[in-house]
């Protein structure tokens, strides 16, 4: 996840053209609205309100969310009028992102392995580094001949993302997904249902995989976890739409943000069948923290994201 913080530009006050003018109401930037406004002329004066930062993009996706319509049908007709309601609904929209809250909890979606997953700030938001995760553990899984005899914990499950994702893509695989937050359960759920897998995932409310009331004799095939993993010191240097909007407890994790990890990979030790696959996902520099914490796991190894820093880690149980 990419969380560090980006220079806050100062917000250009010059708008073209008199269609808006630029104003403040409670510290946020405005839009002063007029009648017979099109969609172009929306776009060309909102986009000076967003900063030069993926303002354009942010700009249209939030007016293809309001008018619901798809960002090609948007730009293919510019000169389409909005209603004066439509204008006003645009203007707070683009007032909520302006100060910074996430384009994926104005609009409540985000995708995600190439599935459409609903938001909200109960849950982090899902980032496309988590996607090597999947990707790691769908490879494992085509040394099975029947996947319909594996079964999958995903722990911090938080929107759902990993679980559904890799159950979308194992037909036959049984999951259980936990989480210690209640509304990110709920949106998990949502999300299952959403995608038609509801029946193959076991969802708990609890802490790691103590949250799961399962006989003793019970083993995983895999455990899967995007756990928090950073820092608590290093707020500080993170985007103002990561830490004052995501949820803390799927972020911070201690001083040095190994807490989870430390708790976690001895709990997959002992739920998982010899040879079953621990994959979690790791924060920047913690390659070798994570290295001596696998210390006596077999066939460690790390994979890289999009930047080639070390994000996901796959060790087998002994």
């Amino acid at each position: 996840m990419e969380i560090l913080a980006q220079p806050d530009h100062t917000r250009n006050g010059g708008l073209s053209g008199s269609i808006m003018a630029w104003s403040r109401n409670r510290g946020r930037p405005r839009l002063s609205l007029q009648q017979h406004m099109t969609i172009h002329e929306a776009l060309a004066a909102a986009i000076p309100l967003l900063g030069p930062e993926n303002a354009r993009r942010d700009a249209e996706a939030l007016l293809a969310h309001l008018l619901h319509r798809d960002r090609a049908s948007l730009l293919a007709h510019p000169e389409t009028e909005l209603t004066s309601e439509q204008a006003a609904a645009f203007n707070a929209l683009i007032a909520r992102r302006a100060a910074r809250e996430p384009l994926q909890y104005i609009t409540g979606h985000q995708e995600f392995y190439g599935l459409d997953f609903r938001v909200t700030p109960g849950v982090l938001i899902p980032r496309p580094e988590t996607e090597h995760l999947v990707e790691a553990v769908l490879l494992w899984a085509t040394q099975f001949h029947d996947e319909h005899l594996l079964q999958i914990a995903d722990i911090g499950t938080g929107s759902g993302a990993i679980a559904i994702a890799l159950a979308t893509h194992l037909a036959g695989a049984n999951f259980f997904a936990t989480d210690i937050s209640e509304p990110a359960l709920a949106i998990a759920r949502d999300n299952a249902i959403i995608h038609h897998c509801e029946q193959r995932i076991h969802f708990a409310h609890g802490d790691l995989l103590s949250a799961l009331a399962l006989p003793e004799s019970f083993r995983f095939d895999a455990i899967v976890s995007n756990p928090p993993y950073v820092p608590t010191g290093d707020a500080a240097t993170m985007q103002p739409e990561v830490v004052g909007h995501e949820p803390h407890v799927a972020l911070f994790a201690g001083d040095d943000g190994l807490e989870i990890y430390r708790r976690l990979i001895p709990a997959a030790h002992a739920a998982l069948h010899p040879c079953g696959l621990l994959a979690m996902e790791i924060g920047y520099g913690q390659r070798d923290a994570l290295t001596a914490l696998l210390h006596d796991w077999k066939n460690v190894r790390f994979i890289d994201d999009y930047q080639r820093i070390p994000r996901t880690v796959l060790a087998l149980r002994p």
